[in-house]
């Protein structure tokens, strides 16, 4: 990855473009040794996941959800139940496992381990439910259990991981002597603009959250299930499921390796056209009934 160093804007502006998805390849159709590969992917892929139980220690019942930022995209602090359990990925979507769902690895950054990039919400979304055959048809999951994208409130909930500060691990992202992009406190946790040079690195390559989550801050933003709309604060307020309609506008969360570290907080959002494809955009999935 290549350093740049962004305003207060979004950093991956310049590098957004229109990405059509190719044909995917069935994961049924593989060899018998590269299927075997496949299982292994696949059988990762759900023990990475953790289960997050609302209500039950460690896992608050409610949290507050954003106010800390200021912008067109701002959401006001509230106060936010979390009823429904759910399993997140503690990784985003890495592009051995996209490879082996859908045929095709569209990233710039290449690297089996390395998360997935240069997908848009629509293809990832498609990843999703193409996931939850593979996965049901394996059993690996149960029939009443589906692959999607994080809720917005869950993703902010799974990213502050019972904090009430900017970050996961506190409120500020610099040390004494700090400066421009630099940010001493937050190199432990995440990859932007301060850090993030010629590593392209693999997933889990820092340190996680309190939950054991990974990537939360920084690295790729990160897509949640909802499209943007004005009255997005209180979709986002709602822990059950639902279906994106056709939309211009897509939610990202958590920053990038693109952005400065103001970008990275717990509560920032951005928004992009549903059609739009980054070298600094990736995802991670939930499963959930």
């Amino acid at each position: 990855m290549k350093p740049q160093i962004c305003c207060l804007t979004l950093g991956i502006v310049a590098s957004i473009i229109s990405f059509s998805a190719g044909n995917a390849v069935s994961v049924s159709a593989q060899e018998p040794a590269a299927k075997t590969t496949v299982d292994a992917l696949l059988k990762q892929f759900v023990d990475d996941c953790v289960q997050i139980s609302p209500g039950k220690d460690p896992f608050p019942a409610t949290f507050q959800m954003g106010g800390g930022i200021a912008g067109p995209f701002a959401a006001p602090a509230r106060e936010v139940p979390v009823k429904q359990p759910f399993r997140i990925s503690k990784f985003e979507v890495t592009q051995e496992l996209y490879q082996a769902v859908m045929g095709t690895n569209p990233s710039r950054w290449k690297g089996a381990r390395n998360s997935v990039e240069m997908v848009s919400c629509q293809e990832a979304e498609l990843f999703c439910t193409r996931l939850t055959a593979v996965l049901q048809s394996r059993k690996l999951i149960a029939a009443n259990e589906k692959v999607r994208l994080p809720l917005e409130t869950e993703w902010e909930y799974c990213c502050r991981a019972g904090t009430a500060t900017r970050f996961s691990f506190g409120d500020s992202a610099t040390s004494d002597g700090d400066t421009e992009n630099q940010a001493a406190l937050l190199n432990d946790y995440a990859w932007h603009t301060g850090n993030a040079a010629g590593n392209d690195p693999v997933v889990g390559s820092l340190k996680p959250n309190p939950w054991g989550l990974y990537d939360m801050h920084g690295y790729l933003w990160e897509f949640v299930s909802e499209p943007y709309a004005a009255t997005s604060s209180e979709a986002g307020s709602r822990n059950d499921e639902t279906t994106p309609a056709a939309t211009s506008a897509r939610i990202i969360r958590g920053g990038s390796w693109r952005d400065h570290h103001s970008l990275l907080t717990s509560d920032f959002r951005l928004t992009l056209p549903t059609y739009a494809a980054s070298d600094a955009i990736g995802f991670r999935c939930v499963i959930a009934p």
